[in-house]
């Protein structure tokens, strides 16, 4: 039996997902298995919830209790936390941070991203625990909240205080090294400076007043290196800190020696480097106040989402309309929303009528009509009218808050490009930590005299100009960058992997009804015998379709009401599958169906053939009207091709893609719309088993596949294809199926997408491409590689300039991205 805790220790308390439980026995074999875990004060199971309250000595980690649980049979499904990391500076703070949280137990994988600032895990690790592993790693953590706009406030307004402090620090790091500047290397570089240095100061006296200025520099704006970077060294785990602080630490010591004691010093070798620590200093400080604003704006997109928030809503409360704050909103409340409003959230109009800019999920300019029944969306804002509307879903349920987690979650991932950055930055460091000993070493050993001053000040050069930050910034910035340039173009990217293998697509698989096409039914054709008119046969078949359900009937009785056609009531009605529908509409007996059923009338319906036989080929379904015993018109309905589709393909066509349908309609409709669009390949009469199959056939045939579809029966396709892109009018189903989804319905975002897609591969493309050939190139000419034949030396405040320019150009590189399409 446990022994009882002491009321001096804390206890906390774990919420744990419980799968696989049928019963109360179920129940009670877990809770005994939990209370006999060794610090667990009480346990109690919830069979209809699945979950466990446990309440345990902080000694108990959350990972002990789901062992507890999966040892008795049932299973802890594995959770994802989101951190924020402060403190990464450079591509090797992101691995250290990464192994540190995949050594966590029960942490199944753990990615962190250095530009978003997040580490996403999944496991069943508890968050204190994953708090602590990036704690003893030198960095600072917290457990983010569900998107749903203050997660994105919180890491602003974080920003912004980061930026604000970088700003002063350079601002003071730039007013005392100026002078310090002027005073060193002035003298070196003007004659009449260095005259008059020596005139008013003398050299000694100018070498203290660069040591007090030098000193404020680095126990002040330039502290903060030396509090990451030391610690890091001393875990022997150095990062971008690290460098830094050894570089300038390296440069004043030596100089602190050459001012005060210089009898310790060979002769030749007594010089000062005050003005080169804190000119690094300075630049680099420089460099990370311009990042911590690039980085500001590559995250806009995120931010801008968070700000077509509603901040309240006025709610009706019994015979009162009420203004709340907008958490207070719940499912079921009738919410008014007046001219020029925003919707606080989404819902279902119950009175009124207006029209509602919805581009900032669409991408569409032109405002939507709203009435009765019509479905609005929280963040999109009210033109002309006023309407009243139900609140369907609030909070982090909201279309706005779901399309934020999107963005978030493709920003912070990681692309399969990535994976070899990763490997190389892992070593960066303690690499060059290696070379810069080298070429220290190298130098006192072989260089001319006086070989010490030449040894210190290129080994500090390499410390100082090698640049981990632009290779841990090449990937990441670029990929926020692009993603959310999607998102205001109506494109999400739900994962960012997708954003690489989109590029690689060779053919554009497409559902037809919903993605092609508009989806539902209408009239397109009516064509009369002598002796009726249009209006007329129109109203009797509306009549007697009025009274079926099936969508063709829907199309004509819409077809009837848009040209404000009298419908009068049908009697007798009678429907025979496959054939058509009878009725009795003012003692008239009115017959609509197919050629067959006309035979099987008696009525002969061949003056209409030429018609009926045009409409079919043009992938139309006719059907024929009789009127009293005799054909009175053959009528067609079809899903019209929607308006966008046609510059969509020839879009794709553009980009040397080919662009094939699959499809579960008639071979004789398939064929006739793609003749009409230009489609390459064609495959029809399929079930979804079947489109999963043609996916297959395609990727054997032509390459890598992306499926467009928007329907439940699409959704086993969107899987199998190598990207799947979901039609954002479609079912919640095809939308978790995919990993693109167009928000606004049209088929012209996915020529926009594989475009975008490849622009911004092409963008990482060439920040690797810099950030790599940058570190290859500078570092030997750092070391001095140039000296033996053209006496080029590097000197470290250069070195500093070049390596905080190097992170700049990397995030000036992604910005670029935010005007395409535009």
């Amino acid at each position: 039996m446990n022994a009882p805790l002491r009321l001096t220790e804390d206890v906390r308390t774990h919420t744990i997902a419980i799968e696989g439980m049928t019963c109360a026995s179920c129940v009670g074999r877990v809770e005994r298995a939990l209370k006999a875990v060794d610090g667990v004060v009480q346990a109690r199971v919830n069979l209809a919830t699945e979950t466990a309250e446990v309440e345990a000595a902080p000694s108990v980690s959350r990972t002990k209790l789901a062992q507890t649980v999966e040892e008795v049979g049932y299973g802890v499904p594995s959770a994802t936390v989101e951190l924020t990391i402060e403190g990464m500076t450079c591509a090797s703070c992101v691995g250290r941070v990464e192994r540190a949280l995949a050594a966590v137990p029960g942490v199944t994988t753990a990615g962190v991203n250095l530009a978003t600032e997040r580490a996403t895990v999944t496991g069943i690790a508890d968050a204190a625990a994953l708090r602590k592993a990036v704690e003893d790693v030198g960095y600072d953590a917290r457990v983010m909240a569900a998107a749903t706009g203050s997660g994105a406030d919180e890491i602003a307004a974080r920003r912004d205080v980061e930026t604000a402090a970088l700003r002063r620090d350079l601002l003071v790091a730039g007013s005392l090294t100026a002078p310090l500047f002027v005073l060193e290397m002035g003298s070196h570089l003007f004659q009449s400076v260095h005259d008059l240095v020596h005139d008013t100061l003398g050299m000694k006296r100018s070498w203290q007043v660069q040591f007090v200025l030098a000193t404020l520099v680095l126990a002040f704006p330039g502290r903060r290196f030396y509090e990451k970077g030391f610690p890091a060294l001393v875990r022997l785990a150095p990062d971008m800190n690290s460098l830094v602080a050894v570089g300038t630490s390296a440069a004043y010591l030596y100089s602190v020696v050459a001012t005060f004691m210089p009898d310790l010093l060979p002769a030749g070798t007594v010089n000062v480097y005050f003005e080169a620590a804190a000119v690094i200093v300075t630049l680099i400080l420089l460099g990370r106040y311009l990042e911590a604003r690039a980085k500001g704006r590559t995250s806009q997109a995120i931010r801008r989402l968070a700000g077509l928030q509603a901040k309240s809503a006025r709610v009706r409360r019994g015979p009162v309309i009420v203004e709340v704050d907008i958490a207070e909103v719940v499912p079921g409340d009738v919410v008014e929303v007046r001219p020029g409003e925003r919707v606080p959230v989404d819902g279902e109009v119950v009175s009124g009528e207006s029209y509602v800019d919805e581009s900032m999920v669409t991408g569409e300019s032109m405002p939507v009509a709203k009435r009765d029944g019509s479905p609005v969306t929280g963040g999109t804002v009210n033109q002309t009218g006023a309407f009243e509307f139900r609140a369907t879903a609030v909070g982090a349920d909201t279309v706005l808050s779901r399309i934020m987690r999107m963005v978030e979650q493709a920003q912070g991932s990681k692309l399969p490009i990535q994976a070899m950055v990763d490997t190389v930055t892992m070593w960066f460091v303690p690499a060059v930590m290696c070379l810069a000993a080298l070429t220290f070493v190298a130098w006192l050993l072989l260089g001319p005299e006086p070989a010490l001053t030449f040894a210190l000040v290129n080994a500090v050069a390499v410390l100082i100009i090698a640049c981990p930050c632009a290779m841990g910034l090449a990937t990441p910035t670029s990929i926020m960058v692009g993603t959310g340039r999607a998102a205001e173009m109506g494109v999400l990217f739900r994962k960012g992997e997708a954003l690489q293998s989109l590029r690689d697509a060779r053919v554009i698989a497409l559902d037809k009804t919903g993605t092609l096409t508009e989806g539902r039914p209408v009239l397109t054709d009516l064509r009369t015998t002598q002796g009726f008119l249009d209006n007329d046969v129109l109203a009797l078949a509306a009549a007697v379709e009025a009274k079926s359900e099936h969508p063709v009937a829907r199309a004509i009785v819409g077809a009837a009401a848009g040209r404000g056609l009298a419908v009068r009531e049908a009697d007798g009605f009678d429907s025979l599958t496959g054939l058509g529908v009878t009725a009795t509409v003012a003692g008239e007996r009115i017959q609509v169906g197919s050629a067959r059923f006309m035979d099987r009338l008696g009525l002969d319906p061949s003056a209409l053939d030429s018609d009926a036989a045009r409409l079919a080929d043009e992938g139309k379904s006719p059907l024929y009207v009789a009127i009293g015993g005799r054909v009175a018109a053959v009528l067609a309905v079809s899903d019209p091709v929607k308006e966008s589709t046609p510059r969509a393909i020839a879009a794709m066509h553009a980009l040397g893609l080919k662009v094939a349908m699959v499809t579960g309609d008639s071979r004789r409709t398939a064929d006739a719309i793609a003749r009409r669009l230009g489609i390459d390949h064609v495959v029809a009469e399929v079930m979804p088993e079947g489109k999963v199959a043609a996916v297959r056939q395609l990727k054997a045939e032509y390459g890598a596949v992306a499926f467009v579809g928007d329907g439940i029966n699409d959704a086993p396709a969107l899987a199998e294809a190598d990207v799947g892109i979901a039609i954002g009018t479609g079912t919640d189903i095809a939308i978790e199926a995919a990993d693109v989804v167009l928000m606004s319905g049209s088929l012209e975002g996915v020529p926009a997408a594989l475009a975008l897609s490849r622009t911004t591969i092409r963008n990482i493309r060439q920040n690797l491409f810099w950030a790599f050939a940058y570190n290859a190139a500078l570092i030997p000419v750092a070391a001095g590689a140039l000296y033996p034949a053209y006496g080029v030396l590097l000197s470290p405040a250069l070195a500093a300039g070049a390596m905080a320019l190097s992170s700049v150009f990397v995030l000036g590189n992604a910005m670029r991205l935010r005007a395409h399409g535009r």
